[in-house]
């Protein structure tokens, strides 16, 4: 009874290909489906042996042995019922978990730029409500496809078999249904398509409430929030009530035409000619039979909401799996790197971005030295850092690592040389050693793990805890001071021992003594290394082989510290910005 664009059509198939490892589930909940409703068409049938031989000529013998063949039909009923629902359960949630996974796994190998256009609550829509909208469409409307369907057809071969004179009406209504269900179909599809979109707006902000609950509490943004979820919250509910009220429409309009039908039938009845090819129970059978139309016809129309709400979360999730993944197009691998580092003539622009955010930068870091990047906020010091570890494509210009360029090099062992702590801390929800070891593939000891804990003064806070390095710290550290978090990942960092260190505002959320803690561990560790460090407390990195000062994207400077102090130009101007005039 569903109705289907050519784009929908290729949906279907698509998601129907996603069914084929589990075609025998649906094999057996089809089966199931049919046996159960073929039962239910049996006691229908058997209405007019009931009336004409049990109640109108008294049959005893039939009464005897009717009770046994009700319970004994009810009971394979049963087992037609949980066969059909267990089988179809079974298939249909794996179909699911199966896009769920894939689309995880899809989501993790898109590029950074993808992430960055699109927001997290979207993305997380498409995995649970989208995957939920399609398990709707692989489970609820195929049982009532199938099992309605069939009961539908089954009912219609009982009614002609009795009398195709009283049950000829019925084929001349159906191309009416047929036609009211294909229109409502293209309303069910573009209101659906519009509902993907609201709810990935529902819960990108409710996601966005909860990341920053404490800001609204600090700034008093409550009613703001609430009156900005409202409009989103009330543009949802517009759209689900225009497609039940189309729904409803539908199914009114089926079910006058269907009585219309059946008013038709009892007149035809009332003819002499009729009433002498009729008995009781032949008339109560055909009768009874329409009456029970009227329910499947409306759950046949009904579904088709369903079935479209699936195909229109079927075709957003399939668009995020065809969105091109982080293209590896480097062949050599990386070992065994010095750390030499040459940036030649970079330029670059965010994607979906005009704005040049670096402008023919060039500079060179020999391995083991330390190099900072200076600056205003916005002057390109991170983007550098991110385009390191390829993160973003480099259009114009080079990186050069060791003397290989960047580009040539595959993603997993570019990003295995570079270990990167950023200001933005990210821990994941389980203990704070396995939080240190995340992503290490070597052979970690538990002597080994320690010592990188107190190197970088994780154990400081660790050890007064009950559990020690196996505490569960909670979603994102959220147990933790900015500081140990902070820690954490710097810890992480020593761990992976890469040839290259990113440190783009490690220590900004230490305090004073912290602070001079870690870098002193640094100072030691990361000999023989190359460090870049990206900062803007111009104290952690007095002691850096060479400064880079930064504006508008370009390098308007570079030296040692004392270099640029004497150069009183911008350096020197931020040095007396954070420290009194008379630095």
């Amino acid at each position: 009874m569903t109705t289907q664009t050519p784009g929908s059509v290729s949906t279907f198939r698509r998601l129907m290909s996603y069914a084929k490892p589990y075609r025998g589930g649906f094999i057996m909940a089809i089966l199931g489906m049919i046996g159960y409703a073929l039962i239910d068409v049996y006691f229908i049938n058997e209405f007019e042996t009931f009336i004409d031989r049990g109640i109108t000529q008294k049959d005893q013998q039939y009464f005897f042995w009717a009770p046994i063949v009700v319970v004994l039909l009810f009971a394979i009923r049963g087992v037609f019922n949980f066969i059909s629902s267990y089988s179809l359960s079974w298939a249909g949630t794996h179909i699911v978990k199966d896009l769920r996974q894939q689309l995880f796994r899809h989501m993790m190998r898109l590029p950074v730029s993808y992430h960055d256009q699109h927001s997290t609550g979207e993305l997380i829509s498409k995995i649970t409500y989208d995957a939920e909208q399609i398990k709707q469409a692989s489970s609820k409307a195929l049982v009532v496809l199938i099992h309605e369907g069939a009961f539908v057809l089954g009912l219609l071969v009982v009614m002609f078999s009795k009398s195709w004179q009283l049950s000829a009406i019925f084929l001349l209504i159906a191309p009416i249904i047929a036609l009211i269900v294909s229109v409502v179909s293209k309303r069910f599809r573009h209101i659906s398509n519009r509902m993907q979109g609201t709810m990935g707006n529902v819960t990108s902000n409710a996601e966005q409430m909860l990341i920053g609950h404490k800001v609204i509490l600090s700034f008093g943004g409550q009613a703001i929030e609430d009156k900005r979820f409202g409009e989103i919250n009330n543009r949802n509910r517009h759209l689900d009530v225009k497609l039940e009220s189309t729904k409803a429409i539908s199914v009114s309009l089926i079910q006058t035409i269907a009585s219309g039908s059946l008013a038709f039938v009892i007149y035809l009845a009332s003819f002499p000619e009729m009433l002498e090819t009729l008995t009781p129970g032949k008339f109560t059978t055909i009768l009874t039979s329409m009456l029970l139309l009227l329910k499947p016809l409306k759950q046949l129309t009904t579904v088709n909401s369903d079935f479209q709400k699936g195909m229109a979360a079927a075709a957003a999730v399939f668009k995020v799996l065809d969105e091109k993944p982080e293209q590896d197009t480097g062949t050599l691998e990386l070992n065994n790197v010095r750390g030499d580092i040459e940036v030649k003539g970079l330029t670059f622009q965010y994607p979906g971005h005009d704005k040049l955010v670096l402008k023919n930068v060039n500079f060179t870091v020999k391995a083991g030295q330390t190099i900072a990047l200076v600056g205003k906020s916005g002057s390109g010091k991170t983007t550098i850092s991110s385009l390191l570890p390829r993160f973003y494509e480099i259009e114009q210009g080079q990186i050069l690592l060791d003397g290989h360029d960047t580009k040539d090099c595959t993603l997993a062992s570019l990003r295995q040389q570079i270990a990167v702590v950023s200001q933005h801390v990210v821990l994941f929800n389980d203990t704070i050693a396995n939080n240190i070891s995340y992503g290490f593939t070597g052979e970690l000891t538990r002597e080994r793990l320690i010592d990188v804990a107190e190197k970088a003064h994780v154990m400081e806070f660790a050890a007064s805890m009950e559990q020690g390095l196996d505490t569960e710290i909670g979603e994102n550290g959220v147990t933790l001071s900015g500081g140990q978090r902070q820690r954490i990942a710097i810890a992480r960092a020593l761990l992976r021992q890469s040839p290259v260190l990113i440190l783009d505002e490690a220590t900004s959320a230490l305090d004073t003594e912290s602070e001079r803690k870690i870098q002193g561990a640094f100072d030691e560790l990361l000999k023989n290394r190359t460090n870049i460090v990206i900062a803007h407390r111009l104290s952690t990195i007095e002691k850096a082989d060479v400064i880079l000062v930064m504006a508008e994207g370009q390098i308007v400077e570079r030296g040692s510290h004392q270099e640029l102090l004497a150069q009183h130009g911008v350096y020197a101007n931020l040095y007396k910005l954070q420290f009194g005039e008379g630095a």
